[in-house]
């Protein structure tokens, strides 16, 4: 019935997309299984995508071929850029999205691809032959061969769901959990763990007051996520803000008594950076109100999400909390929040590919590996469908080093530290901010992506190409233009800013704090004979390039010294154990890791620098 597949990618969410489109992309034949063909692609929590960290992430997707980022742009409505306010490494895109028009779009754009075949089963094993990946066993189709299998199986392994004193077995809600395959990988070796995570109550829209709230909505000029060319977005819907108080919370602290968390039903650890609304009244009792955000699910339902609010109390203390909440008097609830517990699989048992360690050809993604948010997942999905075509190619493996990408900056951070909570990206996790920006994740890797074949990036890469063009022109006009006192001192005096006695360069007028090109253009309107044919997303590019060349400089020689580290290879049989030189932990980890390189080696936690010294040694250096 089924022929064999090069890649088989287990799990529908957003890492299993992503997985299944990068190798179908590369040119391999696709099997997707998931467990409903109605939920393809389904954004289980938040109706968003993007934010801090996040954002660069969906447009590292986008910059390496992926789809995140053209879904999005299709099916958003609301964009906003957060933390303008400071420095261009913290801008972050954020969309609120159209739940059902994000999932649909995703599931036309897989249907339309000629390598990539549907099966809706659920996969109960894995075929294993001499340590090496086979195939899958499903409870319909039986065996199904495949070179390469990714499992992406989010929150379904053996996922329980809590509600008050209620529990059911489920992966999400009214969905069946997955069974055997835990199990399986724990007798082939794998250590598994629990983790928790959680939603909050849906609510009726039209229920709200609405005049009671804070408005919040888009910004004026929406910009978007894709560097190909997706719609501009038209029309937003806002968002609005409203907060609990200490009425809310003494209600729920009626349900207490109930909560499976303060009860020790949930044995899984949560995610500390998205507490549930029980955990923050208890671990912030000196708070008297907490921020909830009023999402809209979409164009044309009156569905909405109550971001801040997750809550796994009974669903009489939620609703009775709701209605409590100043303009959600007159509440209806569509549904109450729920907790899932599921299993697991600590990512220190992975290569730098994703590949497991155990078994040759074995990728894990996404929440599978300890992580927590559909950009996290889908950066994961996109590496491991990468790799698994290259794989059984025989081809080199394609690694993104710290420099390079969040996404590589996630991966290494997984592998080499673990995780024992839901592990969530930030700018913070990421030493070379300034490098990884959201505006330059296209001329980072689109030539990456190129050169591995990948479908469509030759298009991708002319645009680069244009993008880094524009810049040098830019960069060129600012260099020679000068401007005389009389041109530009008013707009100097209006900026807060020195006057200048004699002619000079622009360049070193836009070096200047709070001045930027947008103004300088209002301020010099022959500058707009120059460069106003420039695409505003280009303008920007090149600003920020000149504005803090210094510190972009600076940030490569860091990477480039710790780089020089990447280049000594280590064996992936060397015997850590024998060298009595290095501290008991370091061999420990050392030998479950099985770093590639001594760079890998020196990030990983518990091995110290004069363990590294030691290897050094060892290896005649």
């Amino acid at each position: 019935m089924f022929p064999e597949y090069d890649v088989i990618v287990v799990g529908a969410g957003h890492a299993g997309c992503e997985a299944a489109v990068a190798s179908a992309n590369l040119g391999s034949r696709v099997l997707l299984i998931t467990m409903n063909m109605q939920t393809i692609a389904q954004m289980s929590c938040n109706p968003a995508m993007g934010g801090v960290a996040k954002g660069q992430i969906v447009r590292e997707i986008d910059a390496l071929g992926g789809y995140s980022g053209i879904v999005t742009d299709n099916t958003m409505i609301q964009f906003r850029m957060l933390n303008l306010s400071k420095g261009p490494a913290m801008w972050s895109p954020r969309a609120q999205s159209d739940r059902m028009e994000f999932a649909r779009k995703w599931r036309e754009m897989l249907e339309a691809h000629p390598n990539i075949d549907f099966w809706q089963d659920m996969v109960s094993g894995l075929i294993i032959d001499k340590k090496q990946v086979k195939g899958v066993h499903t409870q319909i189709g039986g065996e199904i061969k495949g070179k390469s299998v990714v499992l992406t199986n989010g929150t379904f392994l053996n996922g329980i769901i809590h509600i008050g004193e209620k529990q059911f077995s489920g992966g999400r809600i009214h969905e069946s959990s997955a069974k055997g395959l835990t199990e399986q990988l724990k007798e082939l070796g794998f250590e598994a763990g629990r983790m928790k995570t959680g939603t909050p109550p849906r609510i009726d829209g039209r229920s709200i007051n609405y005049e009671l709230l804070e408005i919040q909505p888009g910004d004026t000029d929406p910009g978007k996520f894709s560097f190909t060319e997706t719609p501009v977005l038209k029309d937003q819907i806002p968002c609005h803000i409203t907060y609990t108080d200490t009425e809310v919370h003494n209600v729920l602290k009626t349900g207490f008594l109930k909560s499976p968390l303060f009860t020790g039903r949930i044995k899984g650890i949560g995610p500390r950076y998205c507490p549930s609304i029980e955990d923050k009244i208890e671990r912030f009792s000196d708070k008297e109100r907490h921020q909830l955000f009023v999402e809209p699910e979409g164009r044309n339902t009156n569905e909405v999400y109550i971001n801040g609010f997750s809550s796994s109390l009974p669903e009489d203390v939620q609703y009775n909390a709701l209605k409590k909440i100043r303009g959600f008097e007159g509440v209806k609830m569509f549904r109450p929040g729920y907790a899932i517990e599921y299993d697991y699989f600590p990512p220190t048992q992975l290569k730098r590919t994703l590949e497991t360690h155990l078994i040759k050809n074995l990728f894990f993604a996404g929440q599978i590996n300890g992580t927590t948010g559909y950009e996290e997942a889908g950066g994961q999905g996109i590496i491991a469908g990468i790799n698994a075509h290259l794989s059984i190619n025989d081809k080199e493996e394609f690694i993104l080093n710290r420099d390079q990408a969040y996404i590589g900056v996630l991966i290494d951070d997984l592998i080499n530290k673990g995780t024992d909570e839901p592990y969530r990206m930030f700018t913070s996790r990421a030493e070379y901010r300034i490098l990884l920006r959201q505006d330059n994740a296209d001329i980072r890797l689109t030539p990456l992506a190129y050169e591995l074949g990948i479908k469509d990036c030759d298009i991708r890469m002319e645009k680069v190409k244009e993008k880094l063009l524009c810049e040098s022109e830019i960069n060129a006009i600012f260099n020679e233009i000068s401007v005389s006192p009389e041109e530009i001192n008013n707009y100097l005096i209006l900026k807060g800013s020195a006057v200048i006695s004699q002619k000079m360069k622009l360049k070193q007028i836009l070096l200047r704090p709070n001045i930027s090109i947008a103004d300088l253009k209002d301020a010099l309107p022959a500058l707009n004979s120059f460069i106003g044919k420039y695409p505003k997303e280009y303008i920007t590019f090149a600003e920020i390039g000149i504005k803090y060349l210094g510190y972009i400089d600076r940030e490569k020689e860091m990477a480039q010294k710790m780089n020089r580290l990447e280049t000594i290879k280590i064996n992936p049989e060397f015997d850590y154990r024998k060298l009595n030189s290095l501290s008991f932990e370091a061999r420990e980890k050392l030998s479950k890791i099985k770093p590639n390189t001594i760079g890998q080696a020196s990030r990983i936690s518990g091995v110290s620098p004069s363990d590294i010294s030691v290897l050094l040694i060892h290896m005649g250096r």
